[in-house]
């Protein structure tokens, strides 16, 4: 999950944003816990988005094939369920995207011993500035998330679930196999646990420079 670094985030605020209305709601009366200690920070803090909703774009393969049917009915699917939990909007441009999610091959992993490995998936952030009022610049990011075509069947939805909890806030693994967030694929795919959702409440709580304007 490699991050790409434009401005410098330490000339921004860290601050937390007021939880959004879906997350402010959620309750987990049997306390199953969460994982939110294996949530990864970065130099803008946590990835917290606060300007809702955010915007996804589905990348069509082309030309249209029942296989890319299934492929967008899928990544539609995985937005839907997240959107229960934060405010999602899919959008007709890539341009207007904050998310962008396409089915292609990701690069290459590189292992410790030089040799390099396929991956399944890969998503990928950047940080740049927006202006806000009165041409103050403002910290914000946005992702592409990449789905390797040899992703079939269910785990085409599992893995999208996946990458966008990542592209939501969750930039971390769970150790728990039942978890969307799990570290690896299983044979049994899972959708989103209350796990997953307490974990996000909490990075939703949590202080980022992403959002503020520059203290410049």
């Amino acid at each position: 999950m490699p991050g790409i670094s434009h401005p410098s985030p330490e000339i921004f605020p860290l601050q937390a944003h007021p939880l959004p209305a879906t997350l402010a709601q959620w309750q987990d009366p049997d306390s199953q816990g969460d994982y939110f200690s294996e949530v990864q920070t970065t130099p803008a803090g946590y990835l917290v988005w606060s300007n809702f909703p955010v915007k996804i774009y589905i990348e069509v393969p082309s030309p249209p094939t029942n296989t890319s049917v299934a492929w967008v009915n899928a990544a539609s699917d995985a937005i839907e369920a997240w959107g229960a939990y934060l405010p999602l909007q899919t959008v007709d441009r890539p341009e207007n995207a904050d998310i962008t999610i396409a089915r292609r091959r990701p690069p290459p992993e590189r292992s410790a011993n030089g040799s390099f490995r396929a991956r399944s998936a890969l998503t990928r952030y950047e940080f740049y500035t927006r202006q806000g009022e009165n041409n103050a610049e403002i910290l914000a990011h946005r992702f592409e998330i990449a789905i390797s075509p040899t992703q079939t069947g269910d785990y085409v939805r599992t893995a999208i679930l996946h990458e966008l909890g990542h592209a939501i806030g969750i930039w971390g693994h769970s150790p728990v196999e039942t978890d969307a967030l799990y570290f690896s694929q299983v044979r049994q795919p899972q959708g989103i646990s209350v796990r997953d959702v307490n974990t996000l409440k909490r990075v939703y709580e949590q202080p980022t420079r992403l959002g503020w304007i520059s203290n410049k």
